[in-house]
Formats: C-alpha cells, sequence, structure tokens
C-alpha cells in the first residue's frame, strides 16, 4: 500500500469497547485508521478526528491491512470470512472465536501473558479474550502451571464489573435510576458464558463464577478463594506471578490489595495475595483489579495489533496512574 503506515478499520465502532479502541488508534503513530463502521450512526463523527462512521457496505477491507471486530457475539463470523478473501488479517473482540466457542481451532488466543508472541505476532485471527477471563486467567494460570493448586477443591471467584461490560444497547436493567445505588449478582447457577473460555484455559480447574454488577461504569474487580496445597503462602504466590509477569510491564503484583480507582481508565492488571487464618485446609485470597474496557478489550487489541504489526510493544497503552 502506498501509506507508509498500516491501514486499520474497525467494524462495530459506536459501541463502548469500539469508541475506547477508537479513542486508543486515534493518538497511535504507528497505525492510521482507514474506516470505522456504525450502523445506526452512520455519518456521525468517530473518535478519530476528521473520520466519519459509515455503513458496512461503504467499509473497504481491501484497503487496510489489519481488522478488528467488535461487534455483538455473533457477528463477527462473516466479516472474518470476508477479511480472509482479502487476506486482511483480523483481530476478533467477540466471543465468536474464543476458547469453548467451537470455532476456537481458527484462530490463535491473543492473551500476550500466557501466549507466546511469536504465535500472535504470524496470525491471520486473533481472538482477543473476554474481560472477566482475562483476570482469572492471568491470575490462576502460572499458579495452575508451578502446581500450587488443591484441584480436589472449588475456586470460588467472586467478580464485580461496571455496567459498560454489558454494552451499550439501551437495556432497562442498566438505566441510571436501576442501577444506582444497588449491587446485584447476575448469571447465577455457574452458567456464566465467560467460563467455556476460563475452563478451556485453565484445563481440570474446578471454577465456581459469581459475577456482580457494580453501580459504576467500567472496571472489574475479581476476589479469588484459592484453594492451595499445604505449605503454599502468599508470598509463594506472588513469587511465582513476579517470575511468570518480569516482562510484562502492564501487569504489577502489589503487596497491598489492588482497587478500581487504581486501573481505571488504563491497561494495566493490578493482583495481589493474602493468606487467612482459622482455616482447617489453606486456602488463599487472591485480589485482582482491571479495567474492562482497557486491559479486558480495547487495550488488549493495541498489545495484540502492536504484535502482529510489528510495531513498538508500548505504543498506544494507557500505563496507570
Amino acid at each position: 500500500m502506498p501509506n507508509s503506515r498500516p491501514r486499520v478499520g474497525v467494524a462495530g465502532g459506536s459501541g463502548y469497547t469500539g469508541l475506547e479502541l477508537l479513542s486508543r488508534l486515534a493518538g497511535h503513530p504507528g497505525v492510521e485508521v482507514a474506516f470505522a463502521t456504525a450502523r445506526s450512526d452512520a455519518g456521525q463523527p468517530s473518535p478519530v478526528p476528521g473520520l466519519n462512521f459509515e455503513d458496512r457496505a461503504s467499509a473497504d477491507l481491501g484497503d487496510i491491512d489489519l481488522l478488528f471486530c467488535c461487534l455483538p457475539h455473533g457477528a463477527a463470523v462473516e466479516w472474518v470470512q470476508a477479511a480472509r478473501e482479502q487476506n486482511v488479517r483480523v483481530i476478533d473482540l467477540t466471543a465468536d472465536f474464543r476458547p469453548g466457542s467451537g470455532r476456537e481451532s481458527a484462530a490463535v488466543y491473543g492473551m500476550i501473558e500466557r501466549t507466546p508472541a511469536d504465535d500472535v505476532a504470524a496470525a491471520q485471527l486473533v481472538a482477543n479474550p473476554g474481560c472477566y477471563p482475562t483476570g482469572v486467567i492471568v491470575a490462576l494460570g502460572p499458579l495452575l502451571d508451578e502446581g500450587l493448586m488443591d484441584l480436589s477443591r472449588p475456586v470460588s471467584v467472586t467478580a464485580a464489573s461496571g455496567v459498560t461490560g454489558a454494552g451499550r444497547s439501551p437495556k432497562r436493567a442498566l438505566l441510571f435510576a436501576e442501577v444506582f445505588g444497588d449491587f446485584r449478582a447476575y448469571s447465577l447457577g455457574n452458567e456464566h458464558r465467560h467460563l467455556l473460555e476460563m475452563r478451556r484455559a485453565l484445563p481440570d480447574v474446578p471454577l465456581l463464577f459469581i459475577p456482580h454488577l457494580l453501580p459504576v461504569a467500567r472496571g472489574i474487580l475479581e476476589t479469588i478463594t484459592l484453594p492451595v496445597a499445604g505449605g503454599v503462602s502468599a508470598a509463594d504466590v506472588r513469587t511465582v506471578w513476579q517470575r511468570a509477569y518480569r516482562s510484562s510491564p502492564l501487569v504489577r503484583v502489589c503487596e497491598q490489595a489492588p482497587a478500581l480507582a487504581d486501573v481505571a481508565q488504563s491497561d494495566e492488571l493490578h493482583l495481589s495475595a493474602f493468606d487467612n487464618v482459622g482455616l482447617e485446609q489453606p486456602t488463599l485470597t487472591l485480589v485482582v483489579a482491571l479495567d474492562n474496557l482497557g486491559k479486558g478489550a480495547a487495550g488488549q487489541a493495541v498489545q495484540n495489533m502492536n504484535l502482529m504489526l510489528g510495531l513498538n510493544p508500548g505504543e498506544g497503552l494507557r500505563r496507570a496512574r
């Protein structure tokens, strides 16, 4: 292509994830945004200066190097097929090609901390991880690798997310008057759709996942009750994390419990571990904090894009305050 910078397109740019991604791409010196689609907002300005949203029919896949899919779940498959016909690489932020989708063999799972960088760099299609699974897998993956967990007992994950995690489409349950002053659990019964992704990434781990809706705009806080083998301490867990993530600048191992305010508007993931007393069986408490729109979605997609396009790995990413 004549332009020296790679050109990217965004399918579904007017949702929360699409808007977050476009705001990052607008300031990324390594790429140029060629188009952003938005069915209901076609003709309206996008977060990229000088670029209006357009409908799908106007989007020219032959004019880009890489496509981001920020669409409703189930809608990416058609776009991915069209992009492949044009030899365009894809980062899919939907669940359509994640582990457990039935289509995962077609994609590389784009969790930078757990997937070899060379695999992501060479991929034609990358499945961007879900927001809840990102925190759980980053926290538990190295501990599973090292054999620190007691797999005969369930791992309980109590996860709370801001309302942007439910998307931008109007829903009565997400109206300000419905959410403000409230705190509720949902998808009870251990049937949340993200469990498929977690189970594939963490084989043999008996997960009990309990999501909650927080009356805030963005952010995820996960409290994990972790059964461990005898003699395993919180200090051991932090040591394993520090070793596993010593080359991961966006993962921060903390001494104190992280909070949403620590990671809001950033692409960092903070985690810590704590010993418990008064229990017959050894059990630790882990706390994980990330921004569902940052590290949980758009920020992670930018990380994957940087690898795929051979750009500076840290370019376009947001550090915590």
